[in-house]
């Protein structure tokens, strides 16, 4: 260790150097308390014999002052005095000493107080050891050792401050392990754990720089963020990871899609971070993934984040879907679907402004799907109009209870439509 020995006498700076070297330690050397606390500024140090009778500053100042700067940091401080008084013992304590020698100090009574002193801060440090090693475990997602959710999420949001502060661009991926469940009952869960670390693996040899930040974001769902990436950037990464699975070449006999594992990538990149957030982003990023899913899996899809609202339509009519796709594009962002449960699952991870759902739909099982939506808090805000082919008059169109504002018959007037988006989501 180095020692920090405190003494205004040559006699007893002489002895106590001694004891020091003989213990086995590195002795550094302040003749004043002012001294001292210069030292400190630039030479740390394991442990101080601090002796209290010094003109300036004595040692119980200059204590106070040592515990006060070093703040959290604590190291141990052994007075040496000529005073044995309980009074001075109690100063001392409070003063941030650790233990209080009567002088004349023997060789032997020095040494095994260092020694004790020393086997303390041993225990303090590997303490912190512990206490860091656990702070980066609960910092990892366990099986891959990526950022779990929580971490991310908060690591994200220091980038994109950053990226706010420099006007720069940034960039996520949602990065999806195609047919995973499939896998996983075809060759067994522990294959599917050791699928996903070569998938984290694969994912890692594509992120060069090192802010880049992996993440995994539930089940066989990864996410990437990339400062100062435009969308053009993003769509290099994804379209590496893309090609790292295929040379992975990992088999997958039962996927309808390849006969090895792959992924779909959805991004979304963002250049006004200050007019959109770190949430708005991640759901830009969510919504590519689901068209990119839906358009054959095996793909990347990156978009520069929405800045037009999200409309979900759940209709079974193919003609209708596309018609209402052609009278609100390019003004919305569209999604769609034919299914109440595809539905619910779009609506929960994505957040859409507004849903236009066919009444048969909605008519099911009493209302399953509306009333789902009504009771969850991410998605009982979002407005639901219906779409029918009989009069909606007799529709209770206040029943805000499971979230239905509004209905509109078949065919649909483009005109109604418009004023009807206007009226609730703008």
């Amino acid at each position: 260790m180095k020692i920090l020995l405190v003494e205004d006498s040559a006699t007893l700076r002489y002895a106590m150097r001694n004891y020091i070297i003989e213990a086995g330690h590195t002795p550094l050397i302040a003749q004043s308390g002012e001294e001292a606390l210069q030292m400190l500024e630039t030479t740390p140090v394991d442990m101080i014999i601090m002796d209290v009778e010094m003109p300036g500053l004595n040692g119980f100042e200059t204590t106070r002052l040592i515990r006060e700067w070093l703040g959290g940091h604590w190291i141990p401080i052994i007075f040496v005095t000529g005073r044995n008084e309980d009074e001075s013992y109690r100063e001392g304590i409070e003063a941030g000493g650790d233990d209080y020698l009567i002088k004349p100090v023997s060789a032997m009574i020095i040494k095994a107080k260092i020694r004790a002193m020393e086997r303390i801060t041993e225990m303090r440090d590997q303490l912190n050891q512990l206490n860091a090693e656990l702070e980066a475990l609960s910092q990892l997602d366990s099986l891959t050792q990526t950022y779990n959710r929580r971490t991310f999420n908060e690591m994200a949001q220091q980038q994109w401050l950053l990226a706010t502060r420099q006007q720069g661009p940034i960039s996520v991926l949602m990065i999806d392990v195609d047919h995973f469940k499939l896998y996983n009952d075809h060759y067994g869960h522990p294959a599917g754990d050791a699928c996903l670390k070569r998938v984290t693996q694969a994912i890692r040899d594509c992120l060069n720089r090192p802010y880049d930040l992996l993440g995994r974001y539930g089940g066989e769902e990864f996410i990437v963020l990339l400062p100062e990436t435009d969308c053009h950037g993003a769509l290099k990464v994804a379209d590496a990871i893309n090609a790292q699975m295929e040379k992975l070449g990992l088999r997958h006999e039962v996927s309808p899609t390849r006969e090895h594992v792959t992924v779909s990538i959805g991004g979304a990149s963002c250049a006004q971070t200050l007019t959109h957030s770190l949430e708005d982003l991640i759901k830009g990023a969510d919504r590519a993934l689901y068209k990119a899913k839906h358009s054959g899996r095996n793909r990347s899809l990156v978009d520069d984040i929405a800045v037009h609202k999200t409309i979900l339509v759940v209709e079974q009519d193919t003609d209708a879907t596309k018609s209402l796709i052609q009278m609100l594009t390019p003004q919305y962002n569209i999604l769609y679907t034919e299914t109440a449960d595809e539905a619910l699952d779009i609506c929960l991870d994505i957040h859409p402004d507004l849903i236009l759902m066919d009444a048969a739909i909605a008519d099911e099982n009493n209302e399953r799907l509306c009333r789902q939506l009504a009771r969850n808090p991410k998605t009982n805000a979002i407005p639901i109009v219906l779409i029918s082919d009989e009069n909606c008059s007799y529709r209770p169109i206040s029943d805000v209870t499971i979230g239905i504002r509004g209905c509109l018959e078949k065919p649909i007037d483009k005109d109604a439509l418009q004023q009807k988006i206007q009226f609730l989501i703008h």
